[in-house]
Formats: structure tokens, C-alpha cells, sequence
């Protein structure tokens, strides 16, 4: 959310005036929004603000439970993000649980008087806790004495309790890894349990929300369409036309489909082949876009103009920054031809941003998330000019891949679009390490992808992968192709697994690539 008081304006009129609603304060972690998620995923409504907002706009938002998020920094860091005064009190008076994640975690026990100081054991990805407490509210007597793994990242660790706080949990090094004062409605965690690598992460938060806060699962997906429709038809007016940036991919499939139901043949879908797609990318998806979802789509050709101006460019971000002016430029020309066509110009333009994207990004202006460390900037986020004439529609952006596939379901988008592997949005060109026009390396990576994917697909394992594709190395080789001796670039294939997008491991999987693959083309 860009603020606190855009989250309250978000509420659906079924969330009951916050009697059920989960308050994300966010200090910066690249989890932040997915602890949103995960609540969402067990029927809660959850909203997600500045971990520096207002005290004023939380309490208007009256939440029943509270969750501090990790974050990149130090307490003791000059500048640290903390949460407004008056907090404690607040959360105390309202009533409000109060889970402190990392970094969150860390924020209450100094904010409370306990001690915080660089560990010892610092400790980063899996590590293996152990309940250590019978009356645990978080874990229960079944849990005391048994491990379980978690998903640990924090170099400062906690050295002395707050008074009233019990250690509930250790992990196998010894650091406190779940502390809780019942009385008070304080509760915090060391490791995050949002994450896949947290196994018991889900069933942790499960009890937090169902056993200990006592609140109930009414937030369903649908409410995020009715929702996502009446703000698309309050901010489009009634004569306004709308164009959609379709790329063939999951998200702006989905986004199409939900924008079209809201205001019907007034949005203009474009599909810009931009030089940088897959494998017959273009002819199979303007055929799927005609033959199944029946929307409005006009194919530009600007792989020239894209290709023209990348010439020369190897470094990754000033690429995406190329391609995300050159995709506006585009859009706006669009948008001119459709002006003289319907005699009025289009205002607005609808992306499938989801919220990793948004999150790895540079946060925007005003929106609020000023504690995050940018991963890379996407083409559609970091990647906007600064003046470009069209106001965004992005029905998407607070939702993740797993969120989204859900949503096109409910509008009855084919399967066939929903379980396609995600693609980036500056394509290939991300691919390629280096200038993506010298030689052959499109054409190359294009044939070698299409192979990889189809044999994916031959050996069933191509819905148990979240995203397989090839990357062209810029590093040459010595190989053996025929009888002869070659030396040419490299191409690294990769498989991975995931849940969200979020985090994700590598697919041990075994391939069986038949030697006809690699002549096929």
C-alpha cells in the first residue's frame, strides 16, 4: 500500500471495520509482502503499510493483529526504521496482538527494554529451532523438545529479555529464535515463517491468527476481483478508452481479462513484438488471443527500434531501463494512432505489474516503502520515464503469481495461459549477458530455450517447475559438434522451483534430452 490511508480506503466493505484485519507494517524485507500473502492464503484479510506511518492512520485502521516485518537493517543503525510513537500504547489499548518478525522482532525487544547487540552466531538460510516451553501459545506442549526447520537471515541477535517475555524456542546454536509475553499480547519470532524453506511456517502463523488472536477466516479472492472492478470503474470514466500492454504471459492475461470485464470494448489491447520474444513467441500467442480469450489485440512490430537502440549495451539495468522508455514510446504512439481513430485520446494504460516486481524495484515516489533495498529495477517499475503521458492502471500490483493464477481462474482464463512459465518482461534481452545484437545470440538462445522447454514438457515435469529457461554466457568454449572441434559460447540451462516467486530452490530433476533435440532446428 502507498500509505496507511490508502489501505484503509482499500478495505472491502466485508472486511468488518478491521474486526478480522492483519496489519503488515513493513521495515523492508524482501519478504514483507509475502508474510501479506501467506496471512491472505489462510482466509485473512491483510493489508500492508509503511512501517513509519502515522499513528493516527493505524489506528483508523483498527487491526486485530499486528506483524512488524523484517528488514535489511541494524537496530542499533543510525537512521533505523522503527515504528511511531505511541505504538506500544496503542496496541496495548486497542486490544491488537503484536507479532515482531527479524528485524520486527528485534524492534520490540529494544523498543521494550531488552538488549539486542551483533551475534555471535549469525545466522543465515536453513537452521533447524527447538521449542523449549509447554505453555508456548505459538507452539503448543507437542511442539517442546522437537525441531523443525526454519529459514533464518539476521546478523544481530536478542541477549536479554524484556520483563514479562519467556524464550520459546532456540535454535540448534543456541540463539533465541521465539520469545512471548501472553499478558501483554507480545509475540515474535527470529527466523521468517512466511517463507517455503520455513516448512512449519504456514501451521506457526496458523496458530498465531486462529488460536491466539482468535480471528476468523472470511477474505476470499473474489473479494479482490469485486473490488479490483469497482476501482477500475470509478477511475475510468464512463466514456474513457483504455489501452493493455499484453506480453502473452500470466499477468497481463489475467489483468486484460479483468479490465475488459470491467468496461467492456472500450480497452485496446497491443501486443509489441519488441525483438527480444521466444521462439515463435508472436505467431503462437496472437492465435491463443484470438482463438481463445477473444480480446481486441493489435501486434506491433518494433524489434527494429529495440534492437537499434540496445546496440552496444551489455549492463543489465541500463537494458531494462532502454527497454521501459522504448515500451512507452511505443504505448504513447499507440495511443495517438487510437486517438485520431476513436477521436478522443486514451488516459490511461493497464500493466500486469505484480508485487516482486514492485518490491526488487526502486520504491516510487510516495509510496510509502522507503526501507527496502532495490534488487533490480523492472522494465515496468524503475524502468517508466519520468514524463510519460499515460496515467497507470494496475490491478495486479499488491498480488503475487500464485494469487494471480487464482484470480484468472475465477475469470476463466484457460489453463493453457495460467500454467505458463513466468517470462520477463524485457525478455531475451536479460538473457543474453552482453550485447544481445552481436552475432547470433538470439537466434541461438531462442532455438536452445524452446528445446530445454520442450523437453521439459516430454518428461512431465513441466507444471512441477515454476520457471525453466537458458541463458547465453558470454564466455566461449571448446564443444564437439559432427566430427569436428568447435569453440563457441556457452548456454546455461536452468530449472527452478517456487511457490510465489519470492524465494525458490534449484529442480533436481533428470532430463532425459534425446541426441535428435540438439538438431532439430
Amino acid at each position: 500500500m502507498g500509505s496507511a490511508a490508502a489501505a484503509a480506503a482499500a478495505l472491502p466493505a466485508s472486511a468488518g471495520s478491521g474486526e478480522n484485519l492483519v496489519l503488515i507494517l513493513d521495515y523492508g524485507s524482501q519478504y514483507t509482502h509475502l508474510i501479506t500473502r501467506r496471512v491472505r492464503q489462510l482466509g485473512v484479510l491483510s493489508l500492508c503499510v509503511s512501517g513509519t506511518a502515522p499513528l493516527a492512520a493505524l489506528e483508523s485502521l483498527r487491526p486485530r493483529a499486528i506483524v512488524l516485518s523484517g528488514g535489511p537493517h541494524s537496530v542499533h543503525a543510525e537512521g533505523a526504521p522503527t515504528f511511531p510513537e505511541g505504538f506500544l500504547d496503542f496496541a496495548d489499548g486497542a486490544g491488537a496482538h503484536v507479532l515482531g518478525v527479524c528485524y520486527g522482532m528485534q524492534l520490540l525487544v529494544q523498543s521494550l527494554g531488552g538488549a539486542v547487540e551483533p551475534g555471535e552466531r549469525q545466522e543465515y538460510g536453513k537452521m533447524e529451532v527447538e521449542g523449549t516451553a509447554p505453555s508456548s501459545a505459538l507452539y503448543g506442549e507437542a511442539e517442546t523438545g522437537k525441531r523443525q526447520t526454519v529459514w533464518m537471515s539476521h546478523g544481530d541477535e536478542v541477549v536479554r529479555l524484556p520483563e514479562g517475555f519467556e524464550v520459546v524456542a532456540r535454535s540448534v546454536e543456541g540463539a533465541v529464535a521465539a520469545i512471548e509475553n501472553r499478558e501483554k499480547r507480545f509475540y515474535g519470532l527470529q527466523y521468517h515463517p512466511e517463507v517455503t524453506h520455513s516448512p512449519q511456517g504456514m501451521e506457526t502463523l496458523r496458530r498465531f491468527l486462529f488460536d491466539v488472536c482468535g480471528i476468523k477466516a472470511d477474505w476470499k479472492m473474489q473479494d479482490v476481483l469485486d473490488e479490483e472492478i469497482k476501482t477500475i470503474q470509478s477511475m475510468v470514466g464512463p466514456d474513457e478508452d483504455v489501452i493493455c500492454a499484453l506480453s502473452g504471459g500470466v499477468d497481463s492475461t489475467v489483468v486484460a481479462t479483468l479490465v475488459h470485464k470491467a468496461i467492456g470494448d472500450r480497452l485496446h489491447c497491443v501486443f509489441v513484438d519488441n525483438g527480444l520474444l521466444r521462439y515463435k513467441e508472436r505467431e503462437r500467442v496472437m492465435s491463443t488471443f484470438e482463438s481463445d480469450l477473444h480480446l481486441p489485440v493489435t501486434c506491433v512490430d518494433a524489434s527494429e527500434q529495440f534492437l537499434s537502440m540496445l546496440k552496444g549495451i551489455e549492463d543489465p539495468e541500463q537494458k531494462r531501463k532502454i527497454i521501459g522508455r522504448e515500451f512507452i514510446a511505443v504505448f504513447d504512439d499507440f495511443a495517438h494512432k487510437l486517438e485520431q481513430k476513436v477521436g478522443k485520446r486514451p488516459e490511461y494504460l493497464v500493466q500486469g505489474t505484480l508485487y516482486p516486481d514492485v518490491i526488487e524495484s526502486c520504491p516510487p515516489p510516495g509510496s510509502g516503502r522507503t526501507h527496502s533495498h532495490t534488487i533490480k529495477s523492472h522494465h515496468n517499475v524503475g524502468g517508466l520515464p519520468k514524463d510519460m503521458k499515460l496515467k497507470l492502471i494496475e490491478p495486479l500490483k499488491l498480488l503475487f503469481k500464485d494469487e494471480v493464477r487464482k484470480l484468472g481462474s475465477i475469470l476463466n482464463v484457460p489453463d493453457s495461459f495460467l500454467k505458463r512459465h513466468p517470462f520477463p518482461g524485457p525478455g531475451l534481452a536479460v538473457r543474453v549477458l552482453g550485447d544481445v545484437t552481436q552475432g547470433n545470440a538470439l537466434d541461438t538462445l531462442r532455438q536452445v530455450d524452446d528445446i530445454f522447454v520442450q523437453a521439459i514438457k516430454d518428461a512431465g515435469l513441466y507444471d512441477k517447475i515454476w520457471q525453466a529457461f537458458a541463458v547465453f554466457l558470454p564466455v566461449q568454449t571448446v564443444g564437439v559438434q559432427g566430427d569436428q572441434r568447435t569453440h563457441s559460447n556457452a548456454v546455461v540451462l536452468r530449472a527452478i522451483t517456487s511457490e510465489d516467486g519470492m524465494t525458490a530452490d534449484c529442480k533436481d530433476a533428470q532430463l532425459n534430452f534425446q541426441a535428435g533435440y540438439y538438431y532439430r532446428h
